[in-house]
């Protein structure tokens, strides 16, 4: 009871952001956020630890005439506590991001933003607790709309309210998939919830009505070809707002493909092998478009789809597991997608909050108007490296960690599968290892040209790090990057027994305690690595301070690059890709050619575009045909009231003849 009540009196504080003074609303915000996260972090330790298997949790709405129930199982847990990392540090990096804008944005846009940050924290966790299929719609819908509010915060650019609407429209689409799919729940079993599916698929075609679902959330995940929204999203909202989007706010909709998959129980290999097929497509094709960006966090965008790729494929793999009775790969593949969600949650909401600090200090995304700043931003380098090697799956760092439970489950499960299933299985490991390797690529891309090299532009000359308040946040993200990444075996095994009881899968024991004795070597390995480093480190530092040490240029191979348009560019670092690569991606060179008998070229101008087919096909064609339709249609709109007049006595002549010949 006192939980609800607590939770309750958090609900209605929020709306006091508006009476606060404008000085004072981060600190206010704070408060409240600190106390969410704190309430729900009993909620999930008491799940997590086993003093119970599922907490209720009643909050009574007498103005509703009804109770809202909360239900915390373990996997609604893990998502909890997921959020509340990502969600807290991206509320302290903000305190530092946001300064700026205190001198163009008055109170009321303030209130507004952190109400809907707020606001967006809480629908998150409610999503997750709430199982009744309206209220559930009804939450779903509060995220939708916090979140909108959230990326137009710059909405006096038209671009960035055009983009916010955009994404809204593409959340309501997927909203109504959902509904769809639980309207036909409700229709046959009476319930419009969660906890009715079991009853339905009993009944019915598991994979329709798992394929509505898979739209819906879909969409919010950012599978491709689901996708359209997300590559404009996150670059159009402030960087701690990215960083949240792309680190819990997109998993929202995994939760739901989970949580639809529980109560699955016929056509398993059917829909695990589409799981699996759209996952590697949104990997492999997400990692291809990410790397021809040009803006940094269009760059990361297009790999928060590449990671859900990789977390699809674990579930994917899962499924399958389920539907042939391998509880290796099921529990591996499962365990994988799940552990990557948090892993996923970390780096990629450090990468974009670097991306902020970036933009912070030289007022562009355009990476080709970067270079050198490891001079001017350190700190914010070292910390872009680190995410960078975790995205990337390295050791020792956490991205390694869930990528090789999925690897370790594929290769476990070939010695007892069939030839088919042998052929899925390989076509995976070759499409998750050409994920991996094309995010190696496009990393050392992104470092190289932002951080490397000579400034390319004034911006990047006069560059100089962010404050503390933008810096210190980022190691509260580094430390769980670094833990789980040596510490591995201490958030695997909690991962292995969510999903063992979220899935029934038995006699997981011997699989669990063999993996669990791989992990403790492998962290005896990043260990040992990592000391080696460090040691290195010190003994450079002790042996250099006795010492005269002498600076000069970096060597240019016999000749240093007078300028740095003699550098390479983000472009040019990815010409032989873009070659290889063009029927996929579109590309498109706009440059004048130089004829044969132009001597002396004029001054030229060269630029590369890339197109994102999916959106070209299933947004742009669409939007542009309907705008063509309309602007026909808008010739009826003369302007003078007799046409008008008109047109209203035509409507109701023809009601009356329709009438009349008892048409309708």
């Amino acid at each position: 009871m006192m939980n609800a009540v607590l939770f309750l009196i958090i609900l209605t504080l929020t709306f006091l952001v508006f009476f606060v003074p404008k000085a004072y609303k981060y600190q206010y915000t704070l408060l409240l956020l600190m106390g969410a996260i704190a309430l729900s972090s009993v909620w999930c330790f008491k799940v997590l630890s086993g003093s119970c298997q599922v907490l209720d949790i009643h909050l009574e709405l007498p103005a509703f005439g009804n109770s809202l129930i909360l239900i915390i199982d373990k996997l609604s847990a893990f998502f909890i506590v997921v959020v509340n990392i990502t969600v807290f540090v991206g509320l302290l990096y903000a305190k530092g991001y946001l300064k700026p804008y205190q001198q163009t944005k008055n109170s009321l846009s303030f209130s507004i933003h952190f109400l809907s940050y707020l606001w967006l924290y809480l629908s998150m966790i409610m999503v997750v607790m709430i199982r009744d299929g309206l209220t559930f719609l009804i939450v779903w819908e509060l995220m939708a709309l916090s979140s909108f509010l959230l990326v137009i915060f710059e909405a006096e650019d038209r671009t960035i309210l055009k983009t916010g609407i955009n994404y809204l429209i593409q959340m309501h689409v997927g909203m109504f998939f959902i509904l769809i799919a639980f309207l036909m729940v409700g229709k046959a079993t009476g319930e419009m919830s969660f906890d009715a599916l079991g009853l339905y698929f009993s009944n019915h075609s598991d994979f329709l009505l798992f394929i509505l679902f898979f739209i819906g959330f879909g969409i919010k995940a950012g599978f491709i070809p689901l996708h359209t929204w997300l590559p404009e999203a996150h670059p159009a909202a402030p960087s701690h707002v990215s960083g949240v989007m792309s680190g819990v706010m997109i998993k929202m909709g995994i939760y739901g493909i989970l949580r639809v998959l529980i109560s699955v129980q016929n056509d398993l290999l059917l829909i695990g092998i589409t799981i699996l097929v759209i996952s590697l497509m949104s990997g492999i094709l997400g990692v291809m478009m990410a790397i021809v960006q040009h803006d940094l966090k269009r760059l990361l965008a297009y790999h928060s789809i590449e990671n859900i790729g990789i977390i699809g494929i674990g579930i994917g793999l899962g499924v399958i597991g389920l539907a042939t009775n391998d509880t290796t790969l099921s529990l591996l593949g499962f365990s994988g997608g799940l552990l990557h969600v948090l892993n996923h949650s970390l780096f990629k909401s450090l990468l974009f909050f670097n991306a902020g600090s970036v933009y912070h200090a030289i007022h562009t995304r355009n990476i080709e108007q970067m270079g050198g700043l490891i001079k001017k931003m350190p700190y914010t380098a070292i910390l872009f490296l680190i995410g960078s090697l975790a995205i990337c799956g390295l050791p020792p760092f956490n991205g390694f960690i869930s990528e090789y439970l999925i690897y370790i489950g594929m290769f476990k499960s070939l010695s007892v599968t069939n030839l088919y299933q042998s052929i899925i299985i390989l076509g995976s490991i070759v499409g998750l290892s050409l994920i991996g390797g094309l995010a190696i690529f496009c990393f050392t891309k992104a470092f190289g040209i932002v951080f490397l090299g000579e400034p390319r532009s004034e911006k990047a000359k006069t560059a100089k790090e962010v404050s503390r308040d933008m810096i210190i946040p980022q190691y509260i993200t580094i430390a769980f990057i670094v833990i789980i990444g040596l510490a591995s075996v201490l958030f695997v095994k909690p991962v292995f027994n969510i999903i063992s009881q979220t899935f029934s899968l038995p006699d997981i024991t011997n699989v669990t305690n063999a993996f669990v004795s791989n992990l403790v070597q492998i962290s005896l390995l990043c260990g040992i690595f990592v000391i080696t480093v460090v040691a290195l480190l010190v003994y450079r530092h002790y042996h250099l301070k006795s010492r005269k040490v002498s600076y000069g240029p970096t060597w240019g191979c016999g000749y240093t690059a007078g300028t740095s348009k003699q550098e390479y560019t983000a472009t040019s670092y990815a010409y032989n890709y873009n070659h290889i690569a063009k029927p996929v991606l579109q590309t498109k060179k706009i440059m004048k050619d130089i004829r044969e008998d132009e001597i002396f070229p004029d001054e030229r101008t060269f630029k590369s575009h890339s197109d994102d087919i999916f959106k070209k096909l299933f947004i742009d064609k669409p939007v542009d045909w309907i705008s063509d339709l309309l602007k026909k249609i808008a010739v009826m709109q003369t302007g003078q009231i007799q046409h008008y007049i008109l047109y209203a006595f035509v409507y109701l002549l023809l009601v009356f003849l329709l009438t009349y010949f008892n048409i309708i």
